[in-house]
């Protein structure tokens, strides 16, 4: 590690003193470690090779942009961490009778990840033993080898996460394969979670804002459930994802320095007819021991390369493989970073808080 990645670290390490420990003297942001316990609150204690020797200490929960900052503004002026594949999780048992053959993206639970801040969940879900289904799979298909679990588990996960967190909003984003009628529909109600659902008339058209978070909150609309299959916004009421939102590309092809095109199926990222943003960033094949390096500095470049792209304006959405691993803050310092950018212009959120005197941050 060169002397500026050197001053990079050091300096995200001052951001997250302000950011995760009670005070200052707690910080422990990339201090040596043993154990999880020889970190502080939001810090568990890793290796990452490609960046550092040992183990340190690194982040393992989001910033509160509600609680730090406010929840009166428009939901597109804030933004979220998104975890790919939230569903295809390391360990998870075979739920087929089937060895599973397939990658997996994430570490956590969809229960630990939404308790550590991710607001975003990319689901894929398929037709599969007369079920909703949600796989990783190919060709539109769901085979035993490719299956993970019955989609109504992780979505139980999350009305319980909404029923024991009252001011939380969370958003789903379906790769969508299922062809039963009213098949999501069906699941999303047999979940509990029809009461959490925010309308498609409510949404916006032609680039306007969204409603207020805290409107969101008080009307209970808490649930944001976004569809790639264009049918199901008449038919089952479910948000066609394109009508709202913008994309980069998937995959290799969107880890390219300075480039930040638009996915095949998303209008350019610049059509300000569309009021929010989703910037992916992950290796088209999951290499988790690469990972760390890929959500450090290199996630924040992109964030700032696609903010270019998409017409001057910053990420709702970044999305990641294996949220926790980073180089030191990691996915919740590149969404730390754009929800400063989003709320008060400057480089960290608690650079928006008034009075503060982060030294990361600038006017």
């Amino acid at each position: 590690m060169g002397p500026q990645k050197n001053s990079k670290f050091i300096q995200i390490s001052l951001v997250l003193c302000f950011a995760v420990a009670v005070s200052i003297v707690q910080c422990k942001v990339l201090h040596d470690c043993s154990s999880n316990g020889d970190c502080g609150d939001g810090l568990y204690c890793f290796s990452c090779p490609q960046g550092f020797s040992g183990k340190r200490c690194v982040r393992s929960t989001i910033t509160d942009q509600f609680t730090l900052v406010n929840n009166s503004l428009p939901f597109n002026k804030y933004a979220f961490l998104t975890t790919h594949n939230s569903f295809a999780i390391d360990g998870e048992p075979p739920r087929t009778g089937v060895p599973r053959v397939t990658v997996t993206n994430q570490e956590d639970n969809v229960t630990q990840q939404l308790k550590n801040g991710a607001r975003a969940l990319m689901l894929d879900t398929y037709d599969f033993k007369g079920d909703v289904w949600l796989c990783h799979s190919f060709g539109g298909q769901c085979y035993d080898y490719t299956a993970f679990e019955p989609a109504i588990e992780t979505l139980r996960e999350i009305a319980t996460f909404l029923a024991e967190n009252p001011s939380e909003i969370v958003t789903i984003i379906l790769e969508d394969y299922v062809q039963a009628p009213k098949g999501l529909t069906k699941v999303f109600t047999n979940a509990g979670l029809m009461k959490y659902w925010f309308p498609v008339t409510s949404m916006p058209q032609n680039g306007q804002d969204w409603p207020l978070v805290s409107d969101m909150v008080a009307k209970n609309q808490r649930l944001l459930v976004f569809t790639s299959m264009k049918s199901k916004q008449k038919s089952e009421g479910i948000a066609y994802q394109w009508n709202y939102m913008v994309e980069n590309q998937y995959g290799d092809g969107g880890m390219k320095a300075g480039s930040c095109p638009n996915r095949e199926e998303s209008s350019p990222l610049d059509d300000k007819s569309k009021s929010l943003v989703l910037v992916n960033y992950f290796r088209s094949v999951p290499m988790k021991q690469l990972t760390c390096e890929d959500n450090s500095a290199n996630l924040i470049n992109m964030l700032h390369t696609c903010y270019g792209a998409a017409g001057n304006r910053w990420a709702n959405f970044v999305a990641v493989n294996y949220y926790k691993r980073s180089e030191g803050g990691g996915s919740f310092q590149a969404v730390d970073t754009l929800n400063g950018k989003l709320l008060c212009g400057r480089d960290d959120v608690h650079a928006c808080v008034p009075g503060s005197t982060s030294g990361a941050c600038t006017p």
